[in-house]
């Protein structure tokens, strides 16, 4: 059976009312699903239909999980073609696993739970393809206001998502395609997994996000590591020259930034690097990038400039040119919380190149001209 018949199908005959059973016909539709040979699945992925157990599910779904990522819907990423409360429409979505993060002892079933889904979903954004994420901004709606919990809970999880209205459904050839575009932003996300510490899930009394792990100083000499994630509490690190306090939307804005450079097929390290935010590596470069992230306070723009050209530039000194060895001097980059407007120009002639978010979406990333030869991002 063809994908575009399957997800007609379904719609045309599933009830939700009862009790599932193999003997129904939608359930025996959608639990057959694993077996049907001619869905155009991408290489390593594989597709299992739900349809609920004992009672009826509200919402029926179709899952595609990528076998190398993950196959377990319940608390990693996976794909899903989602079915309304009308079966109207449905909606390829890549999502989060609710359940585990749903049992009472994490964040049970109700706003902490959201709060919690729409929280971590931002880094997953972040990693994504910016030109390919564009067309995936459709969201989840499922009318899931009298459905119960799992519903709504599917509406927060969505990381990207593409709706198909039912009666004028794409044609198999561009379900495909979409199809492996998700596969794509899939593969994407789960890098997140790969480059952040593992999200531990907090008792009741703390917050409803935050990342194991904190800014890692380490001894001179040891080995760069992998990259984790601050954590989401103020902190202070020692410099030369005093105390530096930090917080959460500085360690926030380097994770996103790493998110966003692995897109970009950048190897994102901030672990064994010493007092360094985070350094980049790339395939066939035997240089790193130097990076520096700045929060710009309201009118603090000339003092955060001041502030990362002094860094890199210690840094660079520090970690290279005194290094043992006397490492090759690194491409230098900073990363700010804001656009800074003429100092962009101003540091491109200190040879450092410059990248801030822009605030059109949660993909989006500009900067200087060297930033742009980089492919950090896009030529306007």
């Amino acid at each position: 059976m063809a994908l575009h018949d399957l997800l007609h199908e379904v719609a045309r005959i599933y009830d939700p009312t009862g009790v599932a059973s193999a003997e129904r016909p939608d359930c025996a539709l959608l639990w057959g699903v694993e077996e049907l040979i001619d869905l155009p699945l991408p290489e390593g992925c594989s597709a299992v239909g739900y349809a609920g157990k004992g009672n009826m599910a509200r919402v029926p779904w179709i899952g595609v999980f990528r076998e190398d990522v993950n196959t377990d819907p319940k608390k990693g990423l996976y794909l899903a073609y989602l079915f309304d409360a009308d079966r109207k429409t449905v909606t390829l979505s890549l999502q989060q696993g609710v359940s585990e993060a749903a049992k009472p002892q994490h964040y049970g079933t109700g706003r902490k739970l959201h709060d919690y889904l729409d929280e971590r979903g931002t880094p997953y954004r972040l990693a994504l393809p910016p030109r390919l994420a564009r067309d995936w901004q459709d969201g989840v709606s499922l009318d899931s206001a009298s459905l119960g919990w799992r519903p709504r809970a599917y509406e927060h999880a969505d990381i990207a998502a593409r709706r198909y209205d039912l009666a004028n459904l794409p044609p198999e050839g561009e379900l495909a395609q979409h199809l492996a575009e998700a596969v794509v932003l899939l593969s994407h996300a789960a890098a997140v997994d790969r480059c952040f510490a593992d999200v531990e899930f907090p008792t009741a009394d703390e917050p409803t996000a935050f990342f194991a792990g904190g800014h890692k100083t380490s001894l001179e000499g040891s080995e760069p590591g992998a990259f984790q994630p601050g954590n989401s509490d103020g902190y202070w690190v020692t410099v030369q020259g005093g105390r530096e306090r930090r917080t959460r939307d500085h360690e926030r804005l380097v994770s996103e930034f790493a998110a966003h450079a692995a897109a970009c097929s950048y190897e994102p390290i901030n672990t064994s690097i010493g007092y360094r935010d985070l350094i980049l590596r790339a395939e066939g470069s035997s240089l790193e990038w130097l990076v520096e992230a700045k929060q710009i306070s309201p009118g603090k723009h000339r003092a955060s400039v001041r502030e990362a050209v002094a860094q890199l530039f210690e840094y660079r000194h520090q970690y290279y040119r005194l290094a043992e060895g006397a490492r090759e001097d690194p491409h230098l980059l900073a990363v700010f919380s804001a656009p800074i407007g003429s100092f962009g120009p101003y540091l491109e002639t200190l040879g450092i190149a410059a990248v801030w978010p822009t605030g059109d979406g949660p993909v989006s990333w500009s900067g200087t001209h060297t930033a742009i030869a980089w492919g950090l991002v896009p030529d306007a």
